[in-house]
This record gives structure tokens, sequence and C-alpha cells, in this order.
């Protein structure tokens, strides 16, 4: 609690980690509205509505909202241009991409926490609708052949930024090099983030749809970088499926849960057809812009047990794979990258180390399909992990690392970390 407390601002959000993180990041409010929830549900109430009011008119969320004119972060403000879309924010200057879309079942976890369910599905009565008109805009603007699976343009919209997977990506790319200065850096160890060639990557994408006013159509047609992400798919199914939950708690909404059933039939159906990687065992990236599967796997591979996407065979099956290679007894569950491949870093951000929002949802997941000891054993790894090594953005999978004084990497008192771990005490 004294994480969070100490993490949340005057503007009525929470940062994810002074120093490093100094705004409003989409998913993590909502994974952090659910750690408030158990002790504050005003705060929890807030962050939401801060995140929602920043909408765009066309239904579009931004990943970062700029509360203020802090310098301390790279790209800010300035360089994304938000206002370079005719329907962005007029009151909050923002990025012109998005994160995965949580905020549906966010809204359901706070209604199960919530004391006061009355007064809680009050408030989201008041908000439900912003988030159906996010996932209406998903589905309008980045499902290019109505497939129900929508695409990314950019690795941070999926959340896990420097990713192995987007490796073979980089290798289509030759961006300019741009002169800029480094942020983050300056309060992390270099050796845990991405590279400054990296950087040219994700800079020249952005660049390209600012020369075209975000518009998502030119987008799709010129962004290098397009992408099916499992794990970005998976939360909006999932969102999808509280969102049909919590209307038919309002009553009344009967065309909204008939549209949401559409895109979610479309959107399962496609997602196992489309995703499923049978040699593999697990669920993989597709490569939309170059048309081919992209055949690593992640945690982001194991994602959609937490939206009950799988058969109960199938899960088995992803189960095994977990195991197998990311469940050695030398290691804690669950490493964000395929511990056995030579791209895999222990250390390095998403290239290897594990994430708490991550074994969070796998561990809803795990339950969900009955899988009760495998769950546990990342409930314990997350809460062993934090114990030992504090509360970090990231940890090392490995149980023993060579580190004399071990410590989690990245932010220092990371919000998200703090928040689920209240929860995951909880349950």
């Amino acid at each position: 609690m004294s994480v969070l407390d100490a993490n949340f601002q005057e503007g009525g959000f929470t940062i994810p980690s002074q120093g490093l993180y100094p705004f409003q990041w989409k998913w993590d409010s909502g994974f952090i509205a659910i750690g408030l929830s158990y002790y504050n549900i005003d705060k929890a109430k807030l962050e939401v509505k801060t995140l929602l009011d920043a909408q765009w008119e066309n239904g579009f969320i931004p990943h970062i909202v700029f509360h203020n004119d802090n310098d301390s972060y790279f790209p800010g403000a300035d360089f994304h241009k938000s206002e370079l879309h005719p329907l962005s924010s007029k009151r909050y200057k923002s990025t012109g991409m998005t994160q995965p879309p949580v905020m549906g079942f966010v809204l359901m976890e706070m209604y199960r926490i919530a004391k006061d369910k009355e007064n809680m599905l009050s408030f989201i009565k008041e908000h439900i609708d912003k988030v159906y008109q996010n996932h209406e805009y998903f589905y309008s603007n980045r499902d290019p052949h109505d497939e129900g699976l929508v695409y990314i343009y950019h690795n941070w919209e999926s959340g896990t930024d420097n990713s192995p997977v987007w490796d073979d990506i980089w290798l289509t790319m030759n961006p300019p090099e741009y002169a800029f200065e480094r942020k983050d850096t300056t309060h992390v160890d270099a050796a845990q983030r991405p590279s400054k060639r990296e950087y040219d990557h994700y800079l020249h994408i952005i660049e390209i749809a600012k020369e075209h006013q975000y518009d998502d159509a030119k987008i799709a047609e010129l962004s290098p970088f397009l992408v099916q992400d499992p794990l970005f798919n998976a939360m909006l199914i999932k969102s999808n499926t509280a969102l049909i939950e919590l209307y038919e708690l309002i009553g009344d909404c009967e065309a909204k849960q008939e549209t949401i059933r559409h895109w979610q039939k479309k959107s399962i159906e496609g997602f196992n057809d489309k995703l499923f990687d049978a040699d593999l065992g697990a669920y993989v990236h597709y490569d939309l812009r170059n048309k081919k599967p992209i055949r690593h796997i992640s945690s982001s591979s194991f994602s959609p047990l937490f939206a009950g996407i799988p058969s109960q065979d199938r899960a088995e099956i992803l189960v095994q794979t977990m195991l197998d290679k990311f469940g050695g007894s030398d290691k804690y569950l669950c490493a964000s990258f395929d511990p056995e491949s030579e791209r895999f870093d222990a250390r390095k951000y998403w290239r290897g180390p594990v994430w708490i929002n991550m074994n969070w949802m796998l561990y809803y997941g795990l339950k969900s399909y009955n899988f009760k000891d495998v769950a546990e054993r990342i409930k314990n790894d997350s809460v062993e992990l934090i114990e030992r090594d504090g509360f970090f953005e990231y940890f090392d999978c490995r149980k023993e690392n060579g580190e004399i004084s071990r410590t989690g990497y990245g932010g220092n008192n990371f919000s998200w970390s703090a928040a689920l771990l209240i929860d995951l005490l909880h349950n």
C-alpha cells in the first residue's frame, strides 16, 4: 500500500515508478486500480476515470497520458504529437499508440473486490460505454481482414517492448540513426534496457505514423511493423467477456451484448485457427506485414489461458510446454521469453525476466483450467521474488544468478508489482 500511495499523483493517477516513468500508462493503471480497490476504492475509481477521460473521440485510448511537462522521459509529448490526429483528446497530450485493452476485466475485478456492489455498479454504468467504444475502435480500425484479430503497429503497443519476438521484424527494416538523449538509462542500468539501435526502430515506426497523422488505414498500409499479438488479443477477448457480464448486471443492454458476442465468436475462432502452433505447443505472434507466423515462445504464448481461449486439451498442451521449457527446478515461473533460446537474456526487460503482471494473469488462467498446483507455484514464485528482491519492475527467473547482493531489475517501488501482490495475497 505504501508503494501505491507514494506513487499516486495529484492529477488523479498513479505513476508506475518514480523517475523512470513519470506519467500515466494505460495497462499499468488497470492493474493498479485492482490493487487500490482492496483498500481505497475511491482512488481506484479515480485511476480509471482519469485514464478514460483521455480517450479520443474515435474510442482510442492512448498508452501514455502526459499529465504534466516532466522532461525526464523520452520520447515525450513533443515527440509523439498526438494533436496530429483530428480526433485526439483536446484536453490531454498523449502518445498515438495504445496498450493491451485491460479495462473491461479491470472493471469486473473492481466489482468483485468492492464491498458496496451497488455503488461500484453505478460507477461502472457511468464508464463502461467508453470501454465498449474502445473495443469498437479496435474491431473497426485494427482488423483489416475481418478475422476477429486486431493488429498492433508498434512493439510498445504489445506491452512487451523489447521482446526477442520482434528481432525478426527489425531485420526487415533499416531505419535512420536518430540523434536523441536517452532518459531511461539515467535511472536504470543500460544492460537492462533496449539498445540505442532498437530505439531507432521504435522511433522510425512512430515517425511513419506521425507522417500520416496517425491514420489507421495508412498505418495498416505502410507500417513495417504490423503484428497480431496473442497477449493483446487475449486481453481484448477477456475484456469482451467482462463487458458482456457487466452489461448483464446493468440490464437493458442487449444490443451491445449481442455485438460483443459477435466480436467474441470471431475472435476466439480466429485466435485458435491462426495463432496456435501445434509443433511448438504454444500460441505465437503473426507478422501481418510479412504474412508469416513468428515462431517463438514467450510468456504471451500462455496468456490465452487467462481469457479462456483454448480447449481443455489444448490448455494441457500449453501447460506442458510451459513446464518443459520455462519450469526447471532452478527457475522461477514464468520467464518472459523461452529460456532455451539463444535470444534469452535473464536481466534484460522483456527478453527473459519474470513480470508480476504476466504471472498474475497466468495464475488466474491456470486456476480456471484447474491446474491448481502450477497456479500455486506461479503465485508462490511471485511472492518469493518480491520478498527476496524487492518491489521491482521485473525479476531474474534464475533462482541463483551469481549476484552477491541480489535485487530485482528496472524501476524500484513499481506500482503494479505492489498492486497485484495485494490481490494475490487476498486470493
